[in-house]
């Protein structure tokens, strides 16, 4: 069958022709993928979305226009370059950028099992994360943060605390600048210590 009839077998229901132009093309997404950079990615994940646009190509061809593999190559092309743009967006930025607050007790669990001096360190580790933040944090912005780290949502933060959606989104964004900043700090300050 050629990949016209595949595709058209694949838009019947014929999973089987669906998982074969899967398998055709898969060299071809890969290769695709390895032109480009995911900013807070890898290239599996590219891979991934290099997949996507083949099954869309699949689900989406129209007999008539160009060739199947044609059609294939723009979609397989247009899905990563639209994942890489979106990826690169200010908005998209504290995903890519974020870092992970300290849980209490996480890290002390991990090592509960081997040494017990290690396991007492780690458990440190959180208290003096947010014994440090307190001295970055203006007290609206620690509230603000705790709040966020708690799961509250922008505009539940804002009514809590009586101010508008804008400020508390600020204040959010400034507390993760400024965590973001003192993180980098410790890294340079105890680069054997962090885990």
């Amino acid at each position: 069958m050629t990949d016209e009839q595949l595709a058209a077998a694949a838009q019947g229901g014929d999973s089987a022709a669906t998982q074969a132009l899967l398998e055709k093309y898969k060299d071809a997404v890969r290769g695709a993928a390895r032109s480009f950079f995911l900013a807070g990615g890898d290239g599996e994940d590219l891979v991934q979305e290099g997949m996507i646009g083949l099954y869309l190509a699949i689900t989406g061809f129209k007999a008539g226009g160009m060739s199947f593999k044609n059609f294939a190559y723009v979609c397989i092309r247009r899905r990563i370059m639209s994942a890489v743009k979106s990826a690169a967006r200010k908005k998209h930025m504290p995903l890519n950028t974020g870092i992970p607050f300290p849980e209490a007790g996480t890290l002390g669990e991990l090592a509960a099992e081997g040494d017990p001096e290690e396991a007492l360190i780690l458990s440190e580790e959180p208290k003096e994360f947010w014994r440090a933040a307190k001295k970055v944090l203006s007290p609206a912005e620690l509230d603000t943060l705790l709040l966020y780290v708690q799961g509250l949502s922008v505009a539940d933060i804002a009514a809590k605390r009586g101010v508008s959606a804008k400020s508390a989104d600020n204040a959010v964004q400034r507390a993760k600048r400024k965590i973001a900043a003192l993180c980098g700090q410790r890294q340079r300050a105890y680069p054997a210590v962090q885990k």
